[in-house]
């Protein structure tokens, strides 16, 4: 048997910030500058990330602290994110073929409120993995450090040589590939399938 890890933006879901950011200051009442500067580009999201606020609570508790806007609920958090997501119906259709190879999980740098809200953000990827996600809040290290990864494997007692992992961001395939997992850096869903296909075809 092997492991398959994917990660979620940009990987199984395109993802694109911009189109998040001025629901948030609907919703905020505080301007996008604001928003952006004073969370994101101050450290605050890759801290949440790392799992600094280990609740969607206590997220957006910081969150309405920090930017000093109206607390949004887990719902309003949900509802933004979700318009910045667009699933990738290729990546998709390969996670369920990886479900008939193997354990798939996915394995995602994001803070509390995307992993409580994944069922409602991607039922399509969480009725495919099940209870095997992964999310950087939870595991207490971001990729691409080498942690992350051998949490992973301890995880599901899987072997770095029988792991399979797929991300959009090269940084984070050098970090797999430093513990001897197979990474495949995502590019198109084509290269995704050739690189499965190898990865499945290995040991016969």
């Amino acid at each position: 048997m092997n492991l398959y890890l994917f990660d979620f933006d940009k990987t199984l879901y395109q993802y694109d910030f911009r189109r998040r950011l001025p629901e948030f200051a609907r919703l905020t009442g505080v301007s996008q500058y604001r928003l952006a500067s004073s969370w994101w580009a101050a450290g605050y999201e890759r801290r949440a990330e790392s799992g600094e606020w280990p609740t969607a609570d206590e997220y957006l508790d910081e969150f309405a602290r920090v930017t000093g806007g109206r607390r949004l609920s887990l719902d309003e958090w949900a509802d933004a994110r979700s318009l910045a997501m667009t699933r990738i119906d290729g990546s998709v259709a390969a996670v369920a073929r990886a479900a008939s190879l193997g354990t798939v999980s996915l394995m995602s740098n994001n803070p509390a409120p995307f992993a409580e809200a994944l069922p409602r953000l991607a039922p399509d990827v969480c009725a495919l993995v099940g209870d095997n996600r992964l999310v950087s809040c939870q595991l207490g290290v971001r990729k691409p450090d080498p942690l992350a990864f051998e949490r992973a494997l301890d995880r599901y007692g899987f072997a770095a040589a029988d792991t399979f992992f797929a991300d959009d961001s090269l940084e984070n395939v050098l970090g797999a590939r430093s513990i001897g997992i197979h990474a495949h850096h995502f590019t198109s869903v084509d290269g995704l399938d050739a690189a499965m296909a190898a990865f499945a075809e290995r040991t016969r």
